[in-house]
């Protein structure tokens, strides 16, 4: 057998295309892999937000009705919020906080209680004076009260949502270890009952 000289050889070689789209697919398919994961992952997320923000929306006005202030109803009505997000989301980290307002205003700008912030760290402490606005004895970083409140209070309720993503790859994106979803919503409880007031602002001392 005859054999070709190196130059006709190359030659021959370079322009022998058989296997070229096994090398290109093998170039692309990962970069391409990728993306389409991380594309999952975030739709993934989007969706779940959406749900969660229904969910939130749902629980808020069950939790506004006469009987919903009871702890029974309220730990009812959090736990449908916590299996909806089961369902897309297994063994995620649910936290569920009520804040209740006596207006919608004050809801809206969730304005600190006034204190004399003497250290200038943006925190009540070190036994620095406050006005207790609300009467609960604890200096308020937002101005609300904990829980359902009662008759016409405008209640925040919000719930955050923390779980592994979907696939590993994300961290490819710098998209962290978990994904940190929250929903909120502010609505009035029924007229069931008069309004309560706060009573007189009372002057109090934060933690030494």
């Amino acid at each position: 057998m005859r054999r070709l000289p190196l130059s006709s050889f190359l030659r021959i070689l370079r322009r022998d295309e058989r296997g070229s789209t096994i090398v290109e697919f093998a170039a692309i398919s990962t970069p391409f892999c990728l993306l389409l994961l991380g594309g999952l992952d975030i739709g993934h997320s989007l969706y779940m937000q959406s749900v969660l923000q229904g969910a939130v929306q749902k629980a808020a006005r069950d939790s506004g009705l006469d009987n919903g202030g009871t702890d029974a109803n309220q730990l009812a009505i959090d736990n449908r919020v916590k299996a909806s997000v089961a369902q897309l989301a297994p063994g995620a980290t649910v936290d569920i906080t009520r804040r209740y307002y006596k207006t919608f205003s004050k809801a809206a700008a969730a304005q600190m209680e006034a204190f004399t912030d003497t250290n200038g760290n943006a925190t009540c402490d070190a036994g620095e004076p406050y006005q207790d606005a609300n009467g609960n004895s604890n200096w308020d970083r937002d101005g609300a009260d904990e829980g359902q409140g009662g008759a016409k209070d405008d209640v925040v309720y919000t719930v955050a949502v923390s779980y592994p993503h979907m696939f590993p790859v994300m961290r490819f994106f710098n998209a962290g270890q978990t994904v940190t979803l929250t929903a909120t919503t502010v609505l009035a409880n029924q007229p069931f009952g008069d309004q309560p007031q706060y009573g007189a602002i009372v002057q109090r001392n934060c933690p030494a």
